[in-house]
């Protein structure tokens, strides 16, 4: 693989350990790493004759960001009427019968759709939870669309196993038998999964909620992906009706339950976590149990601003995610940092989180997360996924630091490298015809609404 130099950023806000911020400076790109970081490398003897060169005047390089929590599948369902203004439950109740129509091509689409719009906003690296799996949809239909779009992924096989027969929210067509779930499970992790240093598909263990899987499902896919050694994912504590639902359910509160049946420590990570107590705060600190903080999603279904400043205070980490397109409508994960950045203000203060503390959620954060002690940092050694911001237009103009990329803008990069290939130049995407995605996509979009 050709070297790549990238040379004369404005800034390098690299997120490495000492915070550091190199006006001027270069780096270097070699074999998928970061190979060097500094001034004038070039002129250092570093850069192999016959290296790619990218100019990067009037940019700021950052990692890439890191999305730590989505369902690429819903971009086919944003704004659904009679979904716009309902809360969680009457939400899921109006798009459960059409998701229950989907398929193999539904998945693929869309989550190329999704993969496309996370990268145009800067984000090399994205989960993606996938709890349904209709005429014959599977978990692959997303991993084939990463490959293709190039981002490194994290997929989960979600699941759901209670239906409403049985008093659960999703429609019995929609649910899976438990022996069935947990042996596809096996089937991706063997089939997909890569533990490897630079991995760019590792696969996750996720039943999609305490209020659509039996306990039994909860335990047993903990013991399951801890036999694996994959990481475990689910949604807790989202808002009120779920902990109402927990309590008269279960007699607890989410943070209980989920202690209760292994799902605490530092290979769980859970999404949203708006109505977690100081307690169970408390309890994700000690056992460093993670959060995907999804401040868009929770605005937008009304579910409240979770306590972001006191679990980053306790030390629980925490990283961003878009949530699903039909409870966002977007999946700009650039966007989603500075709202966690607002949300904070509004509920502790002007000075409750800086524009480089959520760049460092939407980072290093997510990277932790996730487990990945491999990105989320601008340092030699780390993997080359890089994003590129053009600081030259309109919505930085008049700009004084570096912070202004989330202050200010710009909300799209200018380029973005994944494993050190370019996967966004100039604003366009590099690996997929994404018209013809698009084209596709409400083709789709428009025989589920018929």
């Amino acid at each position: 693989m050709t070297d790549i130099l990238i040379r004369r950023a404005d800034v390098v806000v690299t997120m490495d350990d000492a915070g550091r911020e190199l006006a001027g400076a270069d780096v270097l790109i070699r074999g998928g790493q970061i190979a060097a970081v500094g001034h004038d490398l070039a002129g250092q003897g570093l850069v192999a004759p016959g290296a790619e060169r990218v100019e990067a005047r009037g940019c700021v390089v950052t990692p890439g960001l890191v999305n730590t929590h989505h369902h690429l599948y819903q971009t086919l369902t944003r704004a659904v009427p009679g979904a716009q203004d309902a809360l969680l439950f009457g939400w899921l109740k109006t798009l459960y019968p059409i998701w229950a129509r989907f398929g193999p091509e539904e998945m693929f689409v869309s989550a190329q759709t999704g993969l496309a719009e996370l990268a145009l906003s800067g984000c090399s690296t994205t989960s993606d939870h996938l709890y349904l799996y209709p005429n014959g949809a599977r978990l692959d239909d997303t991993i084939a669309a990463a490959a293709e779009a190039g981002l490194r992924f994290h997929p989960t096989r979600g699941a759901m196993s209670i239906g409403e027969s049985a008093g659960g929210l999703p429609p019995d067509d929609l649910v899976e038998g438990e022996a069935a779930i947990l042996s596809d499970c096996i089937r991706v992790i063997d089939a997909f999964h890569d533990p490897a240093p630079g991995a760019m598909v590792r696969v996750g263990v996720a039943p999609c909620s305490p209020f659509s899987v039996s306990r039994d499902l909860m335990r047993d896919a903990a013991l399951l992906a801890r036999d694996k050694g994959v990481r475990l994912h689910t949604h807790l504590a989202e808002n009120d009706e779920d902990i109402r639902y927990s309590q008269a359910m279960f007699g607890c509160r989410p943070g209980q339950y989920a202690e209760d049946l292994g799902w605490t420590g530092a290979d769980v990570w859970h999404a949203h976590c708006v109505k977690l107590d100081a307690g169970e705060i408390g309890l994700f600190a000690r056992s460093g149990t993670g959060v995907a903080h999804c401040p868009c999603s929770n605005c937008r279904l009304g579910s409240g601003v979770a306590p972001v400043r006191a679990m980053r205070d306790a030390g629980v980490p925490v990283g961003l995610g878009v949530d699903g397109s039909a409870s966002n409508d977007a999946g700009n994960l650039a966007a989603e940092a500075r709202m966690a950045m607002l949300l904070q203000r509004v509920a502790r203060g002007a000075d409750a989180m800086s524009a480089r503390e959520a760049l460092e959620i939407a980072t290093r954060g997510g990277a932790r997360v996730l487990g990945r002690d491999d990105i989320g940092q601008v340092a030699v050694g780390f993997r080359a996924d890089l994003a590129i911001w053009d600081v030259t237009g309109i919505d930085s103009a008049g700009s004084w630091d570096a912070a202004a990329l989330l202050l200010a803008g710009p909300r799209q990069v200018r380029h973005l490298f994944v494993e050190g290939r370019q996967v966004v130049r100039d604003g366009q995407m590099t690996t997929l015809d994404l018209p013809r995605v698009i084209e596709r996509q409400n083709r789709l979009a428009r025989r589920l609404a018929g």
